[in-house]
């Protein structure tokens, strides 16, 4: 009998257990719990603790309300320039609606998936390739259009959708990069074409004015050279008058005599035996005749009289050398007299040491008086 009344209580426990863990339900935050009494929809359970009756109601579903992604696979698309392109597209979306979502479709990201796939189609069959491969906006915006349109009876908000990927044929991507780099290669080379020619522009500027610059250098170095030149040349022409001047002046104010030009003569006579090519020089014995006609032949010469008379004039030379001190003039004076004397021995190679001349040799004498017509 006791143990019958244990079994009793112990039944009487789990039935108790079971009733309370039918009839106290706990929902999630942001999730709704479909509550069904006999198969038909009775209420939506809020996030919390609810109480349903047991063994009658029953919650079927229990929705996510919260925003999901859903990535589907690639899809292949054809263009209208009969291209198959691979597609790649992400759908953000939120569940707005509970009850719509679960008994108006059965499977909402099925439905989704395939509008989708027939509204990409639609969009993208229009558009050729090149418009594809740039127009992500636009194919986003009419693909959200859609399926937000579609998807609100089913209590499903689309809140975005993305392209993540466009594939072309790998025949049209080698086509594209080849003609990606045909177009980087021709503006790389307009580039270097104007490059260059700024290079050049810049260089013929540099050179131009470089030759304006050096021009008007020598021109002005030229300019400079004549002005020197001129100056020069006007410098010179005034002193070589000033001197023939000066020179003139002191030969008419000293009144020069045949005596000048016989000592003249005698001068020239060793630099005329000094000469290279004088091999041999003869000394002829009739020179003393020789002077005294040069000095003969002088006296018709005009301007230059045969005696002149009165002081000479001495002509002011302005500064000259420091004055020669007796003993140097004394010397001078001697070597005068000595050349006169070898001058008169050459004239008279055979005359003796007493004074008496040689067969055909001839003595000579000074002009009037005896004495040395240089003396």
């Amino acid at each position: 009998m006791g143990l019958a009344i244990l079994i009793l209580l112990a039944l009487i426990f789990l039935f108790v257990l079971t009733v309370l863990a039918k009839t106290i339900r706990i929902v999630p935050q942001a999730r709704a719990g479909i509550v069904e009494r006999f198969g038909k929809y009775r209420t939506t359970l809020d996030p919390g603790l609810n109480v349903v009756v047991p063994f009658i109601d029953k919650v079927r579903y229990v929705i996510d309300m919260r925003e999901q992604v859903v990535s589907f696979p690639p899809q292949p698309v054809i263009t209208e320039d009969n291209l198959v392109v691979s597609i790649d597209t992400v759908i953000y979306f939120q569940v707005t609606d509970p009850v719509a979502a679960t008994y108006e479709i059965a499977n909402y990201i099925q439905a989704i998936e395939q509008l989708t796939m027939t509204t990409l189609r639609n969009i993208v069959g229009g558009m050729d390739l090149e418009e594809t491969l740039t127009s992500r906006e636009s194919i986003n915006g009419g693909l959200r259009g859609v399926l937000d349109e579609a998807t609100g009876k089913w209590g499903v908000r689309v809140n975005r959708v993305e392209i993540k990927g466009i594939d072309p044929p790998p025949s049209i991507k080698d086509s594209m990069e080849k003609q990606m780099r045909a177009d980087r290669d021709k503006r790389a080379a307009i580039l270097t074409a104007e490059g260059d020619r700024q290079s050049a522009i810049l260089t013929a500027e540099g050179n131009k004015q470089s030759a304006i610059l050096n021009a008007e250098g020598e021109r002005e170095s030229s300019i400079l050279r004549a002005q020197a030149d001129r100056e020069a040349a006007i410098l010179r022409a005034q002193g070589e008058g000033q001197a023939i001047q000066t020179v003139f002046q002191a030969i008419h104010d000293g009144r020069p005599d045949q005596s000048l030009l016989a000592y003249q003569y005698l001068q020239m006579m060793p630099q005329i035996a000094q000469g290279d090519a004088n091999k041999v020089w003869i000394v002829p014995s009739e020179i003393g005749k020789a002077l005294e006609g040069l000095g003969s032949t002088m006296n018709n010469l005009q301007g230059i009289p045969q005696e002149t008379s009165g002081p000479a004039k001495r002509v002011d030379m302005g500064p000259s050398e420091p004055a020669v001190p007796a003993s140097g003039k004394s010397s001078a004076d001697d070597a005068v007299q000595a050349a006169i004397k070898e001058a008169q021995a050459a004239a008279n190679p055979r005359r003796g040491s007493g004074g008496s001349s040689a067969a055909g040799g001839t003595e000579q004498s000074g002009p009037a008086g005896g004495e040395d017509p240089l003396s």
